[in-house]
């Protein structure tokens, strides 16, 4: 049974390659390639196998498109590439294949760093190649190889294959007409300019990204907020919110007044928890760490007691995530200390 599945957009700090191209055109090549290069393979078809296996039918050519039409018909024409980039980690570099919907392309452009390849060769050489491979369409004449072709290039239905409009969306062309060694050679050209265009989080984004973590680690019901002290570009101390050492979790009835489910901003004082801001400061004490002209990085804006804290504490910098709505008082406090207090700029 085929389950419809959902992307969400998500920063990566990988090499992904989308391959697109007219049957016969070397996507494999390209990717067995990129494969001995470490890359991870993931191919739309296989998807569209495996779905005929389970429907006990031939894997054919005219099968593959009549399936892969008939699922993007019936889940969104993105659908291929909504399944394959649940799979996609930000630790690994990334080969996908069989991409022939422009609505895939884009799914699969919202993974940061990912950039589709063209595969190009001539017909009559990728007609051969078909044959040679012992593929699904290996049996048919020139004549009917070129007929079924027709029915890839474009299609007035969107969820049908389109592999012209597809391939006019491509970042880079590859031309596979000549030899393996110069095929190679222009992989490894591609390869070096991605590496240089490949993106990286700066430092307020890096540091916010890992706050944003700790804040699982929270055990409050409310809300989960994580704050770092960094001095030097190094984390020096973390803290999250929650109630005291030693104190029954939240989540588990430690706070009257979270588990109360009260409004928002009302009987604070009542409140058990620590907040995020505190504990990073507490745990430095704790552990004799200096936080002397260190940053804070918070991923909620700090509250009228530890914006004292961090004032007590010759912080010399607040970076927030998110602003809490009570703040006025806070930052005018921040201000008037000499603290630079200001929101993370970079969009997630």
């Amino acid at each position: 049974m085929f389950t419809k599945v959902f992307s969400v957009p998500r920063k990566l700090n990988s090499m992904i390659f989308g391959l697109t191209g007219k049957n016969g055109s070397g996507k494999s090549t390209v990717a067995e390639f990129l494969i001995t290069r470490g890359f991870q393979f993931y191919s739309l078809s296989d998807i569209l196998r495996e779905e005929l296996q389970n429907e006990k039918k031939t894997i054919t050519r005219e099968n593959l498109i009549e399936i892969g039409n008939r699922l993007r018909e019936q889940h969104g024409a993105s659908v291929l590439a909504e399944k394959v980039s649940e799979k996609i980690h930000p630790d690994k570099n990334y080969v996908i294949d069989s991409i022939r919907n422009p609505f895939e392309v884009k799914t699969l452009k919202r993974l940061c760093g990912f950039k589709l390849i063209k595969v190009e060769a001539p017909i009559e050489l990728r007609f051969e190649r078909c044959k040679i491979r012992s593929r699904e369409g290996a049996e048919l004449t020139f004549e009917t190889f070129k007929a079924i072709e027709e029915k890839e290039l474009k299609s007035d239905s969107p969820t049908a294959q389109q592999i012209l409009h597809t391939e006019s969306l491509a970042d880079y062309a590859v031309k596979n007409e000549h030899n393996i060694e110069t095929l190679h050679t222009q992989l490894i050209s591609l390869l070096k300019k991605s590496a240089q265009e490949m993106p990286r989080p700066g430092w307020d984004e890096y540091f916010m990204s890992i706050a944003r973590v700790i804040a699982n680690r929270s055990n409050c019901i409310k809300r989960h907020v994580a704050a770092i002290l960094v001095k030097d570009k190094r984390i020096i101390s973390t803290g999250y919110n929650g109630t005291p050492r030693g104190i029954m979790n939240c989540n588990e009835g430690g706070c009257p007044r979270c588990n109360d489910f009260g409004a928002s901003g009302k009987s604070l004082s009542e409140c058990l928890c620590s907040h995020a801001e505190e504990n990073a400061i507490t745990q430095a004490a704790y552990h004799g760490v200096s936080i002397k002209d260190s940053t804070l990085y918070t991923t909620f804006s700090p509250c009228l007691i530890c914006t004292k804290m961090i004032i007590n504490s010759a912080i010399k910098e607040l970076v927030y995530d998110a602003a809490y709505s009570l703040n006025s008082l806070e930052f005018s406090l921040l201000k008037e200390a000499g603290i630079t207090a200001r929101a993370l700029s970079t969009k997630r």
